[in-house]
């Protein structure tokens, strides 16, 4: 194999352009090229590792002298299919996760210890996204443990638990704590440690449910206007009517696949991420309209099963529930929506509101958000104002 970097280089171009990229991509990643190739000078244009190293290393900006995240990513990215192609002989395209592996506790009891909480996890059929969370805290806690010199589950005690929970406000918002808590709870619990559990306790954290307001009548008929006259693609259209009508998570969004969509009846039936109940809800007819002009005429050519691709190759299912509040928030600027702070959660809220003034009961909206428990679905109770109205007492005349 010729290992010159104009070699390599031509091998990855090539690649690109067979995937599809965009002509913008193909020609960052030649600029990327033409600067290793300068670097690989001094040994005759040849690549090693080595040398790919040190040029992953150069994040600093000629022109402003400060670290760059474009040539970080770049770089690096450049350098991971120069090496995967030297050692395998084809360029691997595929995604890499965006974060880096959480480091592992030392201590062979706390590793074991760690083992059978994600046994248990997975045995109970936690959701994936769940054992991350629950499983990413417990670990923090036995590395917090070994930094402060324990070593043993048995010396683990509860200033412990109220320390580890004060070196996570650099990390959590003051208002996310209560979730810090409540993720770290069921491993406490898993270790029958009650002591820690009473410890946990003394946090006293409290979920704050803050009310959202409702999209107002003229923003919502704006933005369903451009998703209806094609302002914004087919895709972007889909999935914020979809998140609009619905009030479906953008963890479910994002997961829906082909198989979930039944055309005929104009409904979906998908599993819940979060909850892992099934839900099936009806398409009104713009949103099935929008989605079937993005899988026929829009949804780029790929054996993925998710609904939503990337519109730039690689054409993957979309990262993660980021994506759609980007999209969504894109939607709502094209349609003019300047001064209108959107996301799926809020969307949420605005279409369990609609139907709550609507008249419609709440086991209803609980079941049609997907709710595990219908006590989930008071807090919607908050933004209906006419209904809250007419729960106020009377001022008693003495008062006066």
């Amino acid at each position: 194999m010729d290992t010159t970097v104009t070699a390599l280089g031509d091998a990855i171009v090539t690649a690109l352009k067979d995937a599809d990229y965009m002509q913008s991509t193909i020609n960052q990643y030649r600029k990327s090229i033409k600067w290793l190739g300068i670097l690989a000078e001094e040994q005759e244009g040849q690549y090693t590792a080595t040398l790919g190293a040190q040029f992953a290393l150069m994040t600093t900006s000629p022109r402003t002298g400060k670290y760059s995240a474009q040539r970080h990513f770049d770089y690096g990215r450049l350098v991971c299919l120069f090496d995967s192609y030297i050692l395998t002989g084809t360029v691997d395209l595929s995604m890499r996760p965006r974060t880096l592996p959480k480091e592992q506790p030392t201590s062979p009891e706390f590793s074991e210890l760690l083992d059978s909480w994600s046994q248990d996890m997975e045995q109970r059929g936690l959701a994936p996204v769940t054992q991350t969370c629950f499983g990413g805290l417990a670990c923090d806690y036995l590395r917090f443990l070994e930094a402060g010199g324990v070593s043993s589950w048995d010396a683990a005690d509860g200033a412990s638990v109220l320390g580890f929970l004060e070196s996570l406000r650099d990390r959590w918002a003051a208002t996310s704590m209560w979730s810090a808590v409540a993720s770290f709870r069921p491993f406490l619990k898993f270790t029958q440690r009650t002591d820690l559990l009473d410890a946990l306790a003394l946090a006293r954290t409290r979920r704050h449910h803050g009310i959202i307001p409702m999209i107002e009548s003229g923003v919502e008929r704006q933005v369903v206007d451009a998703c209806e006259h094609g302002l914004v693609s087919a895709r972007d259209a889909a999935i914020t009517l979809l998140s609009l009508t619905t009030g479906l998570r953008a963890c479910d969004i994002r997961n829906l696949r082909l198989q979930d969509i039944h055309w005929r009846e104009a409904t979906i039936g998908l599993v819940q991420q979060k909850t892992g109940n099934p839900l099936t809800l009806p398409l009104p007819p713009l949103v099935l309209a929008k989605l079937a002009q993005y899988v026929l005429e829009g949804r780029p050519t790929s054996d993925v099963h998710e609904v939503f691709l990337r519109l730039k190759a690689p054409h993957v299912a979309l990262a993660d529930h980021a994506s759609i509040y980007a999209i969504v928030n894109k939607v709502f600027r094209t349609s003019g929506v300047e001064d209108v702070k959107v996301g799926t959660r809020s969307l949420r809220y605005n279409a369990a509101s609609k139907l709550l003034q609507a008249g419609t009961a709440l086991p209803t909206i609980s079941a049609i958000l997907g709710h595990a428990h219908s006590d989930s679905t008071n807090v919607y109770l908050s933004v209906d104002t006419e209904r809250l109205r007419s729960c106020v007492l009377p001022l008693p005349e003495a008062g006066l």
